[in-house]
């Protein structure tokens, strides 16, 4: 990659690179996921992104995709197909979107995989009914997207930004809706496990000299 980020591109080893990271990140993590999830769902977070993510890095392990578009779209159908409960349908959303909105270009910038990203988040919005401030993962996804449009830790820092800010919010979407106001003081963890999906974006990019 050049110095230039305006106009650096990257193909789908660099994707394929983050969402391995992803994964162990989410496999260092699971414990303090489940542990979000016990207090407001169903305890279940950590566990079931662990095997999904597992799973995505080792179809792509064995049959990696040639263009960015190909690694989102299959790690998406890959999420949707291992992964029970809400966040398998609505993370492959995501990736499957965006993997779709790029295309089969064999080279992508950050602008432009932020803009894929932003296909993705709405479509999770669509799916799931929930908007920024009903104390979702949307609270720390659409910050985020809006920072890739500037740099990789842009993002980071918004993804962790918005998943804190979720701690005061009383859930209006999802199983945490139930609990009414007993859900305010907690964060929530498709908030926080959103936020990890960055961080592992902008390690990727740093290691690569990427800004």
């Amino acid at each position: 990659m050049g110095s230039d980020d305006v106009t650096e591109t990257f193909g789908a080893g660099f994707l394929v690179r983050w969402l391995a990271a992803v994964a162990e990140d989410v496999d260092r993590e699971a414990d303090r996921l489940t542990e979000l999830d016990s207090a407001i769902g169903d305890a279940d977070h950590g566990a079931n992104l662990k095997r999904g993510f597992a799973a995505v890095t080792e179809v792509l392990g064995k049959e990696p995709p040639t263009s960015p578009g190909a690694v989102l779209t299959a790690a998406g159908r890959q999420l949707i197909s291992t992964v029970g409960g809400a966040s398998g349908p609505l993370y492959g959303t995501l990736l499957r979107r965006a993997g779709k909105t790029l295309g089969e270009d064999a080279e992508v910038t950050r602008e432009r995989l932020a803009e894929a990203l932003g296909a993705g988040v709405a479509a999770v919005s669509q799916l799931g009914g929930a908007q920024v401030g009903d104390k979702t993962m949307l609270d720390a996804l659409v910050p985020a997207v809006e920072g890739l449009r500037s740099s990789y830790e842009a993002a980071r820092a918004a993804a962790e930004k918005g998943a804190l800010a979720t701690v005061p919010l009383q859930a209006r979407k999802g199983r945490a809706s139930y609990l009414g106001e007993r859900s305010i003081g907690h964060q929530d963890p498709g908030a926080t496990s959103s936020a990890l999906l960055f961080a592992a974006l902008a390690d990727t990019a740093r290691a690569e000299g990427a800004r």
